[in-house]
């Protein structure tokens, strides 16, 4: 029988084989054709500090909302600005709350996102670390591990709903199980490796959205069978 870290490794492989290279982060490139967005095997983004402060605000904004919608208000910022740090900075605040408003909770956003280019502002060049970014206004583990693994590319696992309700599903954690306690079981599993984690990380999303979007869950998913 397998142990749990030895079921984590076999889940990769089989949402790997069913899903493909996932491209995540996706880098806004069009809002007409999302699929242009996603970079399938290319893990060198960001290139820049825009797209990395592009990754950065699309985490922010996606807490609470579809990412359909996050897009709208990124296509939106990147008209005013192109993510430069500094128009972002000057942007006036009623323009930029309009401009993030498709992703809701606008007013709660706009302060998050100040807040994170402020202080990004500070650290210039530097790395921060997840405490850093967790002493942020609004910024919880998971938007700060976004951060870290996509824009930042630091191997830690980001667990959302998604993942929570897949390993508990499988009963690979406990039905109450914490963020920690979940990000441990990923992170003892699977060598810290960054690849891995994002793409990891986004076949967990990609199989969730169709087997674990609405109760009740895991409907016709066949992944019990096979680990």
């Amino acid at each position: 029988m397998r142990t749990k870290k030895e079921k984590i490794k076999q889940l990769y492989k089989i949402l790997f084989k069913e899903y493909g290279p996932q491209g995540w982060w996706p880098i806004m490139k069009s809002l007409e054709k999302p699929a242009q967005n996603y970079h399938p095997q290319d893990y060198s983004f960001p290139h820049n500090q825009k797209e990395l402060i592009e990754m950065a605000l699309g985490a922010i904004l996606t807490q609470n909302t579809s990412w359909h919608q996050v897009e709208k208000a990124l296509w939106n910022l990147k008209k005013l600005t192109h993510f430069s740090l500094n128009k972002l900075l000057q942007l006036e605040e009623e323009s930029f709350k309009n401009a993030i408003r498709p992703a809701g909770y606008f007013n709660q956003k706009f302060k998050k996102i100040i807040f994170f280019l402020t202080a990004f502002q500070k650290w210039k060049k530097k790395i921060p670390s997840r405490q850093e970014l967790l002493e942020i206004w609004g910024l919880g583990p998971e938007t700060a591990d976004s951060i870290l693994l996509y824009a930042y590319k630091r191997p830690i696992f980001v667990i959302d709903a998604y993942t929570q309700r897949i390993l508990r599903e499988l009963k690979l954690v406990s039905p109450n199980s914490s963020y920690d306690e979940a990000q441990e079981l990923m992170m003892t599993s699977i060598a810290p490796n960054t690849n891995i984690y994002q793409e990891f990380h986004a076949l967990l999303v990609a199989h969730a959205k169709r087997h674990y979007s609405k109760k009740p869950y895991a409907q016709n998913c066949e992944l019990k069978n096979h680990l």
